[in-house]
């Protein structure tokens, strides 16, 4: 069976425990039910979180929900110096791999409150390489 990847990222409201946890189950909530996931056939998830955000691992919230037998890990994003356009303060990414026969394309990705900004900057990527393609 493939293994798919799927995104998805959202904001803390301040770097404390509850409000990570509260906007990583959020998150994860909008995941499973844009995907109709099975915890059953998650092969692994990567969170990270800005620097600012250090309170609590997201991966509780996953806990939390039942995925006791999936295997997780937590880290920081990259400190990209700045002014990066592409930065998002107190924000929490997700990389999911799930086991489906679905394709890639039908993997549907979530971007939540203030993480909004990365979708838009995805897609104006994705506009640029259109134009760009030989």
């Amino acid at each position: 069976m493939p293994v798919r990847g799927i995104r998805g990222a959202t904001t803390a409201a301040r770097n404390d425990a509850a409000a990570i946890v509260e906007a990583t189950a959020e998150l994860l909530g909008e995941l499973v039910a844009l995907n109709e996931i099975d915890a059953e056939e998650i092969a692994f998830a990567y969170f990270t979180t800005t620097r600012d955000l250090d309170a609590e691992f997201p991966a509780l919230a996953a806990r939390q929900l039942g995925w006791l037998d999936v295997p997780l890990l937590c880290g920081h994003d990259m400190d990209v110096q700045q002014p990066n356009p592409r930065g998002v303060p107190h924000c929490i990414r997700i990389a999911l791999l799930y086991n489906t026969d679905r394709a890639q394309s039908e993997m549907r990705h979530a971007y939540l409150r203030g993480a909004e900004a990365i979708k838009q900057d995805l897609e104006a990527m994705r506009g640029l390489q259109g134009v760009m393609a030989p």
